[in-house]
C-alpha cells in the first residue's frame, strides 16, 4: 500500500528517516513528503499557501493507484484532513500522529510569531514541557539545525472543507503528549478540541507515550503503530 507521511512544522520528508524502514520493510511504498517552501531555509516562501500543501499531498495521492494511508504529524494532521476531504474515495484511513483534524474555517496555529513572512521554529523556552518530553538535548539540536522557517500563510489561512464524506474516512489518532484516555473524556465531553474528531464514524486511539515528536524521541514504536494502522486499512 502507498503511505505518505506528512511532516509537521519546519520539518521536511527526512525528518521521517527513522520510521520509514519499517514500513518499507513490510513491503509498503512510502512518501515521506517535503512541502512548498521547506525545502531548504533559502527556498521562497513568498506567496506559499495553505492550499499549495494540500494540493501538493493530493498530487501524490492522484498519482498512486489505489487507495492510501496518509499520516499527519502536529500541523500536517489538517493538512491530512484537508485531503480526505479532497480525495474522500481515495483515502483509506488517516492517521493523526499527536495532531487531530480541525474543522471548517480554523487556522493550523495563528499564535506563532511570523518574522519577515514566514516562521522560524520558536526558542525551546516557548514550548511547553509535555511538548518537550524525551527530547534530548542532542535531539533539540538536531531537530534546529534542520529546522526550516514554515510559511506563515500555511500557519494562519482558515482550513476549507467542503465534502462530509471525509466523515466515512476512518481516523487513527497516535496520542503522545496525552493518553488515549484524556482524548476519550475530551471526546464524551463534546471539548471543542475534539468536536470534529467526533464526527468521524470510525475512529480509533494509540497511545506512544512521549512528546510532541515522535518520529525523534520514540521512532520504533511510531512505526510499529503507522504499520498496524496500515495493514488494518
Amino acid at each position: 500500500m502507498d503511505v505518505i507521511l506528512i511532516p509537521g512544522f519546519w520539518l521536511d520528508g527526512a525528518s521521517w528517516g527513522a520510521v520509514t524502514p519499517t514500513l518499507e520493510r513490510a513491503g509498503h511504498r512510502v512518501h515521506a513528503l517535503t512541502l512548498p517552501g521547506l525545502e531548504s531555509p533559502d527556498a521562497d516562501r513568498r506567496g506559499i499557501t495553505l492550499r499549495d500543501h494540500i494540493d501538493a499531498v493530493v498530487a501524490v495521492v492522484d498519482r498512486c493507484e489505489d487507495k492510501v494511508v496518509v499520516a499527519g504529524h502536529s500541523g500536517g494532521g489538517a493538512i491530512a484532513y484537508a485531503v480526505a476531504d479532497a480525495r474522500p474515495d481515495r483515502i483509506a484511513r488517516v492517521v493523526y500522529v499527536d495532531s487531530a483534524p480541525l474543522p471548517h474555517g480554523r487556522p493550523i496555529n495563528d499564535d506563532l510569531s511570523v518574522v519577515d513572512g514566514e516562521i522560524p521554529l520558536p526558542e525551546w523556552s516557548e514550548f511547553e514541557e509535555i511538548d518537550l518530553r524525551d527530547l534530548s538535548d542532542e535531539l533539540r539540536a538536531s531537530f534546529r539545525a534542520r529546522a526550516v522557517p514554515q510559511p506563515a500563510a500555511v500557519a494562519n489561512d482558515p482550513l476549507v472543507l467542503a465534502d462530509e464524506r471525509r466523515y466515512d474516512v476512518p481516523a487513527t489518532v497516535i496520542a503522545c503528549e496525552f493518553s488515549s484516555d484524556v482524548v476519550r473524556d475530551m471526546l464524551a465531553q463534546g471539548h471543542p478540541m475534539a468536536a470534529e474528531l467526533g464526527k468521524i464514524r470510525d475512529v480509533e486511539l494509540v497511545d506512544v507515550p512521549t512528546g510532541h515528536w515522535p518520529q525523534f524521541t520514540k521512532p520504533a514504536e511510531l512505526a510499529e503503530a503507522i504499520l498496524r494502522c496500515v495493514e488494518r486499512s
